[in-house]
């Protein structure tokens, strides 16, 4: 962990759930975190607050709308003063789910999915970029979804899909100095309960579709998200791995 001890850090839509994980095992990792949040004030300043009690270095909670330019420069301004200096690791976290049918879509619900989980990663990518690359190094990390490698998953596959190409892009524009990879996390145990109001027999059926036999964790994400920013993964960008138990192969 020594390698990345000091290391500044912003995840984005990290006041709870997978977000709050990996801002937790970054933080176990001696790195300052940045915690992100839209509306979870409190939520994000508890979490700060203990993340602070357990490691005992500062944190930080920032908040912002990472889909709005002017949130996302502000957030990142105020991440980057409080945190004594610029961003080293960028996490695109945030990133609101929905599976309404394009024929039944509404624009404003389009541009909330694809502002949150595209524009979004976009908008902060381009803010930190350049002081990684004058820097030497960075470490940009987004986040996908196993939903990118389906085909009825509405608005959310396809921004989750659309992550896979950008950060393929981004890779090219920010190397060599820069690495850029994303996670496309399977569904998730600990959000089966949320996801019941979309399907009662969602997380049966995933289940029974993953060869793994099991749900991801937030911990085992959280873990590779880490280990993207080790130095073990110098070598490794504009790629997405899948984190999901096999759930995305295709079967007849």
């Amino acid at each position: 962990m020594a390698e990345l001890t000091g290391k500044r850090v912003l995840v984005t839509g990290a006041s709870r759930n997978l977000g709050a994980a990996v801002a937790e095992r970054l933080a176990q990792a001696e790195m300052s975190v940045a915690v992100n949040y839209r509306t979870s004030k409190t939520a994000a300043e508890e979490l700060v607050a203990r993340l602070e009690s357990e490691t005992g270095r500062a944190h930080v909670a920032v908040a912002g709308d990472m889909g709005d330019a002017h949130d996302a420069q502000e957030a990142i301004g105020t991440a980057v003063e409080r945190l004594g200096g610029p961003i080293d690791i960028l996490v695109n976290n945030a990133g609101p789910f929905s599976i309404t049918p394009f024929a039944e879509l509404a624009e404003e619900e389009w541009d909330r999915v694809w502002d949150a989980n595209v524009k979004a990663t976009y908008l902060a990518v381009r803010a930190v970029a350049p002081a990684m690359k004058a820097a030497g190094w960075g470490r940009i990390i987004n986040l996908s979804a196993v939903s990118a490698y389906v085909r009825n998953r509405s608005i959310y596959g396809l921004s989750k899909q659309a992550i896979v190409t950008l950060t393929e892009q981004l890779a090219l524009e920010l190397a060599p100095e820069v690495t850029v990879n994303a996670v496309a996390p399977g569904q998730i145990e600990e959000s089966v309960q949320e996801l019941a109001e979309f399907s009662p027999e969602w997380a049966g059926q995933v289940r029974a579709r993953t060869p793994a036999g099991r749900l991801v964790r937030r911990a085992e994400i959280a873990e590779i998200v880490y280990l993207l920013c080790t130095h073990a993964f110098d070598m490794v960008t504009g790629v997405t791995i899948p984190v999901e138990g096999g759930l995305r192969l295709p079967r007849f």
